[in-house]
């Protein structure tokens, strides 16, 4: 049988609750829903690090981010150490990536791809950046701000500037569909991963999805009893930064929501174009398919916004993995699984020796086959977000969840049989104290194990010192506007000093 071909989607920011399949019975994704439906479904899948940056870095490293160094968004990546690309670069794949890659430092480097298409966030020139090449030959070089405006209208829904057929997303299913009908006519196998910006704010959608779901229809955001209990520093700097910390407009939610759920919606549409395109080139079950993301999304959920925190809005992910042989159909895993185990899947798939590279991650086909018996099935994944002295560390098991955020100098914990839908930290209850001690041994033990001592002090916890949001209400307010853009945003007789 010859080595399979491998495609990763991967999306940023979208909430492992939405997909249809999954349960959620407002938001309409048939493609993913088939994934789930011909493949396997990994219902308690969590990022190692919920920030874009680390959580894409140990992407493509399979380790956690204590071991790759880097864990937050300003963590340069390191060079030292295989990716996935690389692996299966030197086992003769042809790889290529499209889209969001969101390397750090150089934005632009391979690390490990063959080739590349770029498309990115904020560009400091148009000659970084393929696609805003494309869309200025298509007459849209007055749209300065293709994937929304950030800032102060961060979360802000918005309509895009351009159609449908020439938006960022549609964009990356163009150039993916073009490389799958270009590799169909080759004997070498390929890795290809579609990556998409979306559903990350600005939440733009182009006409006519940006009405695929109206606002007065979405639910209201999930505000549990008491749920500012759940905040931790990490919360109320974000609430601020972008802007979202002066009271809530839930009309406005829930047209953010509809705008969310648009852009997932229009990504699942490139999915489907995609699976048509392996299906007419006859390469659809000779292809790993795997479709996950970076993290999640609060989305005004316990009064919150943005990720870099451990509750499942922000922390767990879509994992959905297509490929009949070796893995079943139609099957739900709910053992814990992590994007570290997306490089070891793959290598195991094409059947390329990883024993020396040092990856924290398992083989997701092992994981759906084992038995509620099995170590594996006993699993625990960890996730981190480090940024100087600001820490927020998990372990999590099929039962518990349990995290401890180092600027509040407090513990959480979730009981995810009793408790799923995260209404309640039981982390201060007597009778709860003997799985508080566990799951907290079980994570100072791991990273001991692993030599990384940097947030423990002995047997407790290491104090750093606490930070505070400001006072002023405007303090630390975000601006991010994209430097290639800024001399036509000069207006004679208006701007200036």
């Amino acid at each position: 049988m010859p080595r399979p071909n491998i495609l990763l989607f991967f999306t940023d920011q979208q909430r492992a609750d939405t997909i249809g399949a999954g349960g959620n019975p407002v938001i309409r994704t048939p493609s993913l829903d088939r994934l789930a439906r011909e493949g396997v479904r990994f219902s308690s899948a969590y990022t190692p690090s919920p920030v874009c940056v680390s959580a894409r870095c140990s992407l493509i490293h399979g380790q956690y981010a204590h071991n790759t160094g880097c864990a937050y968004n300003g963590d340069a990546m390191p060079t030292d150490r295989s990716s996935f690309m690389q692996a299966l670069s030197d086992a003769g794949y042809r790889t290529h990536g499209i889209g969001k890659m969101h390397f750090t430092p150089d934005s632009q480097a391979l690390r490990g791809w063959q080739t590349r298409e770029h498309q990115e966030e904020i560009r400091r020139s148009v000659d970084q950046d393929d696609y805003l090449q494309f869309l200025q030959s298509q007459g849209y070089s007055h749209v300065h701000d293709p994937m929304g405006q950030r800032g102060e209208m961060y979360y802000m829904p918005q309509l895009a500037q351009m159609p449908a057929e020439y938006h960022a997303t549609h964009w990356v299913g163009d150039r993916s569909i073009a490389f799958v009908r270009e590799q169909a006519h080759s004997d070498q196998p390929w890795l290809l991963m579609s990556s998409y910006i979306h559903p990350h704010p600005p939440f733009s959608p182009p006409t006519p999805w940006n009405k695929l779901y109206r606002a007065p229809l979405m639910p209201l955001p999930k505000m549990p009893h008491q749920y500012e209990a759940f905040w931790t520093y990490m919360n109320r700097v974000q609430n601020r930064y972008k802007y979202r910390d002066n009271g809530f407009d839930y009309n406005m939610l829930r047209c953010m929501k509809a705008f969310y759920y648009a852009c997932i919606s229009f990504i699942d549409y490139q999915v489907g174009r995609i699976l048509q395109a392996l299906e007419e080139t006859d390469q659809l079950d000779n292809t790993l398919i795997l479709y996950t993301s970076d993290h999640g999304e609060f989305l005004g959920d316990y009064g919150c916004f943005g990720k870099r925190s451990m509750l499942n809005a922000a922390c767990n992910i879509p994992m959905l993995a297509r490929f009949p042989q070796r893995l079943g159909q139609g099957a739900v895993c709910d053992t814990p699984t992590s994007l570290v185990d997306i490089m070891p899947t793959m290598l195991a798939a094409a059947d390329v020796p990883h024993a020396d590279l040092a990856l924290d991650g398992v083989d997701l086909a092992e994981v759906a086959a084992a038995g509620e018996a099995s170590s594996l099935a006993r699993r625990t994944v960890y996730s981190q977000y480090q940024h100087r002295d600001v820490g927020v560390y998990m372990a999590l098991n099929r039962r518990w969840k349990y995290f401890y955020s180092a600027p509040d100098r407090r513990e959480w914990l979730i009981d995810r049989t009793e408790d799923p839908d995260e209404l309640r930290s039981q982390a201060g209850l007597v009778f709860r104290q003997s799985a508080v001690s566990e799951m907290r041994d079980n994570l100072w033990s791991y990273y001991r194990s692993q030599g990384y001592a940097e947030p423990l002090d002995g047997q407790a916890w290491r104090y750093f010192p606490q930070p505070s949001v400001p006072v002023d209400p405007d303090g630390g307010l975000l601006i991010q506007d994209p430097p290639w853009a800024a001399p036509h945003q000069s207006i004679p007789g208006y701007t200036g000093s």
